[in-house]
Parts: C-alpha cells; structure tokens; sequence
C-alpha cells in the first residue's frame, strides 16, 4: 500500500493522477498546507523541504518500506514500480524524463511565480508581474511546438511526463494564458482532462480545497514560517 500524503495543488494532483491511471493500491492522508501541516514533525521527517506531496510504500525496494519525497521523483519511482507510462525503449525513457524535467525547472516553478504575483501577491509589482506573465507565455509557446510535431510531450506516448505538465496547465487562465494562442497545447490539454483516470485524480482531496484568504494561510505558504521550521 502507498500511502500519499498531499494536497489538491499541481504538485499534488501529479502524483494523485499516476496512481489512477497506474492503478497502484493507495491511501491519500491531507497535509493542509495553509493551516501548517507541512510543518509537522511528522511531514517532516517524510519530506525536509516541507513541501507536499510525499509517499511512503510499505512494498518498497527489497521489500522493504520507503518514503520520498519531491513529485518528479514520485512519478519516476510510481513508472519503475508499475512498469508504465515512462516508455519501454531508452530513448523514450529519456525524452519522457527531459520533458518531466522542464516541468520540474521551469514549466512549474515559473508558472507558481505568474500565479503567485497575478493573484497572491499583497501588492501588484508591475515588473514581476510582467517577467512571470511573459515567462509563463514563453513556456506555454515551447509545449505548443512541442505537440505540435507529436500527441504527447514525449512523443506517441502518454507518459508521467503529460501527467506533471497538465495540472499547471489548469490554472492557465490565472497564469494570463489565452489558449486561443496555442491550439495544440489546447488540443492536448482537452484530450488528457477527458481521460477518466485524470477526472478521478483531480478529484482528490478537492473537497478540502479553500482560498488562502487569512494571515495565518498566507504566512504558512508565503511568510516567515517557511524560515522558521525546522527539519525533523
């Protein structure tokens, strides 16, 4: 059994997807990270960056149990353990993996900054609002060009590498995205979010999902608490 212990955000929704469309037994346990959960001995110890989501897998290598922690690293050991969605040749496992790491350098952290600075930020600073919106454009551009010579990022194949893209690209609209701008991004964006598994995923802890309205929230994910804690 892996248990998941996440939270309905981008970062979380990947993981939450590759297990439904893996089909991996798992067990999804809430770390509200604007209450401060990801700050709890306890999280900790299973994940030091403080940042959602983190596995533990009682059937872990050797039979023996082992937590991880980061998304991309998530997806690589869900793809290993399942033996799906990372290709079956070296060559496709190696473009999945570059496409899983421009999630992961530029396509996520970039567009949690426009997001950030469009929505979040206590103060609108023209400048950055303007170098992430830009960004964020440019970003969105390279995917557009991408599946626009195949299906998927990778290639013919679905992979964890679509699966870590696309719910970032759910905020699209938030990121100052106009999707008219690029059809084939479009076109593969409504393609997976029609994928029963990805609507089950997104599902996920939903329920629990609250607008980041208070100090306290704000603080937890923005302000000095992210300073003050301290790895278990």
């Amino acid at each position: 059994m892996i248990d998941v212990y996440s939270w309905p955000t981008p970062n979380g929704h990947k993981v939450h997807i590759m297990l439904e469309e893996c089909g991996l037994p798992y067990r999804v346990f809430p770390v509200d990270i604007g209450a401060g959960d990801q700050f709890k001995p306890e999280f900790l110890a299973i994940s030091p960056n403080n940042k959602i989501p983190a596995i533990v897998d009682s059937d872990g290598p050797d039979n023996k149990p082992i937590s991880l922690f980061e998304s991309g690293a998530i997806l690589v050991y869900l793809a290993g353990k399942s033996g799906q969605f990372l290709g079956d040749t070296d060559r496709e496992k190696y473009q999945t993996l570059q496409w899983l790491m421009f999630q992961m350098g530029g396509f996520g952290p970039m567009l949690g900054q426009a997001h950030h600075f469009r929505i979040y930020a206590p103060e609108k600073i023209q400048y950055a609002y303007d170098r992430y919106t830009n960004e964020a454009r440019r970003l969105y551009g390279v995917i557009d060009t991408q599946l626009s010579r195949t299906p998927y990022l990778a290639g013919e194949q679905y992979t964890i590498a679509d699966m870590a893209v696309f719910p970032w690209a759910r905020s699209a609209a938030n990121q100052g995205i106009n999707w008219e701008e690029f059809p084939h991004a479009k076109r593969w964006f409504d393609e997976i979010a029609a994928r029963p598994a990805v609507q089950r995923a997104v599902q996920v802890l939903a329920d629990y999902r609250k607008p980041l309205t208070t100090d306290t929230a704000r603080d937890a994910l923005f302000g000095n608490s992210q300073y003050q804690c301290k790895t278990a």
